[in-house]
């Protein structure tokens, strides 16, 4: 009766080492992943990794640009003066990051992981045009502009779609 208690448990601890041996494999396989950017309008929310990430390399004001303009699929409907807001992780808020619309920087360089643009109405209607149906935000990690007036690092983008509610 000993020896089979003793074979059962004997298979109990290699079973168990082999699954934390295949557990560590499959975690040493896999990317880190992007800190994340959250996009909150009423109750509704959206987040997503970054677009374009270097692992906080330097990515470049071109290469940041191009990766603003590309579409994001991630979408969160928004409707007429409701209050945006956008959270990130800490990791990037050290840096820094701003609000672009559709490919232009549009604030100034934040260093808080939460900000709420109150009342926005991003699609207002200029010069008689009627509002667009969507638009296209990108929250982009950067640092704060030096001296010369214009920021030296970009470092992640992330990209939403907002939707208009009312169009």
């Amino acid at each position: 009766m000993t020896t089979m208690q003793s074979a059962v448990r004997r298979r109990r601890v290699v079973a168990a080492a082999g699954a934390v041996s295949a557990g560590l494999l499959v975690l040493s396989a896999c990317d880190k992943p992007t800190p994340r950017a959250t996009v909150t309008v009423g109750k509704n929310s959206v987040s997503a990794e970054a677009e374009c990430w270097e692992d906080g390399d330097n990515l470049g004001q071109e290469k940041a640009t191009k990766c603003a303009l590309k579409k994001a699929s991630d979408s969160i409907d928004v409707p007429q003066s409701e209050t945006l807001r956008i959270g990130v992780d800490p990791e990037i808020a050290d840096t820094g990051w701003a609000l672009w619309i559709n490919g232009q920087q549009v604030t100034d360089v934040y260093t808080s992981t939460y900000y709420s643009f109150q009342g926005v109405d991003l699609f207002a209607s200029q010069q008689g045009q009627a509002a667009p149906k969507q638009l296209y935000i990108s929250v982009v990690q950067q640092d704060k502009p030096g001296s010369a007036g214009a920021s030296k690092d970009f470092k992640g983008v992330w990209n939403f779609k907002l939707v208009n509610d009312n169009a």
